[in-house]
């Protein structure tokens, strides 16, 4: 079986375990559920946050919707100058039948200006 990946982002207005934990599983769930995904399938997970972020792990927060067994990371996005505050990203590796332009890449919130082309 293929592995895919699934790329995805969100943002927050502050710096608070709350609002990364918020967002982090309202972009998880949009993700699961636009591309139909279970959990055993989810081959790892590796998400990255902006500089401006550090009040919560990602990883953990997708560990409390039960992927218990998934192996995942969490890192420093790139510190470009000018790129947006408040964001954060994963690239999901998921087995499926699906073909890569079956994939559903999900933006949320000022993130959607990452990829305009993806979103939609």
């Amino acid at each position: 079986m293929p592995v895919r990946g699934i790329r995805g982002a969100t943002s927050v207005e502050n710096n608070s375990r709350e609002e990364i934990s918020q967002a982090t599983r309202e972009l998880l769930s949009m993700i699961i559920e636009k591309n139909e995904i279970c959990s055993k399938d989810i081959a790892s997970a590796f998400f990255t946050v902006t500089k401006d972020l550090n009040a919560e792990f990602p990883a953990r927060v997708a560990r409390e919707m039960g992927w218990q067994t998934v192996p995942m990371m969490c890192g420093w996005e790139m510190d470009v100058p000018g790129a947006l505050k408040g964001i954060i990203r994963i690239m999901l590796h998921v087995n499926t039948e699906k073909s890569q332009k079956e994939i559903k890449h999900i933006y949320l919130k000022e993130a959607v200006k990452l990829r305009p082309d993806l979103v939609g």
